[in-house]
């Protein structure tokens, strides 16, 4: 657990994943490695036997041909993963990140990341497909298999910038398991310094307070400076315009718990909160 695991991919939010990385890499302080994975392009299949209608020449041929364009398709793949990976270097080590490496693979990138997590302090991915409404969502099935798979914190950069955070909101249910998340935070240097706004969905009851009680005496019992919210309603609803509303750049939740903050993760839920969300995403473990 000594790295921070950048995964670039050339896409819109790669940037923002490389400085969200080379962030949580200072605050943390440990290396940071950048990691682009070379899948096998889906659309690069085995040609269907057309030598009946073409004559076995000719498919020979024209198998002959594709396969050529394979392989030149490859090189290009990787020699613009090397500038990427150059580039991203580059801008960590410009960030203040003492030790930054780069790492190309070839291989299915869930498959990928498992193998590395033992080495791991953080994952940083980003996130494409950003919905409007909840009920129009494609989720990213790399983001919800690696979310469901590893047990190290991911952080999800949703949007293309990158903006130091100066607060965070935690998304908190009361439950043994969220309670668990708020101690993890507590003893990370990744967070420390930030002010904390802890939000729970509940009807407010003194009940619903004591519990909020609980988390905000955890962190304040490490030095966090928190307030607490009670938000009425579902938390796909209400949790994702919470930050931007309190001028957070960071919302921070648990991957498992036995309320309906675990669906956020585990169910049609995590969708809503990561495509919802206008701030990074970073989900404990």
């Amino acid at each position: 657990m000594n790295k921070v695991y950048a995964c670039i991919d050339g896409l819109k939010t790669t940037t923002a994943v490389v400085d969200w990385a080379a962030w949580s890499a200072n605050r943390l302080g440990v290396p940071l490695e950048l990691l682009h994975v070379l899948e096998r392009d889906p659309d690069s299949t085995a040609v269907t036997d057309f030598s009946g209608a073409i004559g076995l020449g000719a498919q020979e041929m024209l198998l002959q041909q594709l396969s050529d364009l394979d392989a030149q398709r490859g090189k290009l793949a990787q020699e613009a993963g090397r500038q990427m990976l150059a580039s991203s270097q580059a801008r960590a080590k410009a960030a203040g990140v003492p030790q930054v490496d780069g790492r190309m693979r070839h291989g299915e990138f869930v498959d990928t990341v498992i193998e590395l997590e033992p080495d791991a302090r953080l994952f940083v991915l980003g996130e494409h497909y950003q919905a409007v409404t909840a009920s129009k969502l494609h989720l990213d099935h790399h983001l919800e298999r690696v979310i469901r798979a590893v047990k190290r914190p991911v952080l999800v950069a949703t949007t293309e910038h990158f903006a130091p955070p100066e607060q965070f909101v935690l998304a908190y249910d009361g439950s043994p398991t969220a309670v668990k998340m708020v101690e993890t935070v507590a003893r990370s240097p990744m967070l420390k310094g930030l002010p904390a706004l802890v939000a729970m969905c509940a009807a407010d009851t003194p009940a619903a307070w004591a519990q909020l009680g609980v988390a905000k005496g955890l962190l304040e019992g490490t030095g966090f400076a928190v307030e607490t919210t009670l938000l009425p309603g579902d938390p796909e609803n209400a949790l994702p315009p919470l930050p931007q509303l309190q001028g957070a750049a960071l919302l921070v939740m648990g991957a498992y718990g036995h309320s309906r903050i675990r669906h956020l993760v585990i169910g049609s839920t995590t969708t809503t909160l990561l495509r919802m969300s206008k701030v990074p995403v970073l989900v404990m473990r």
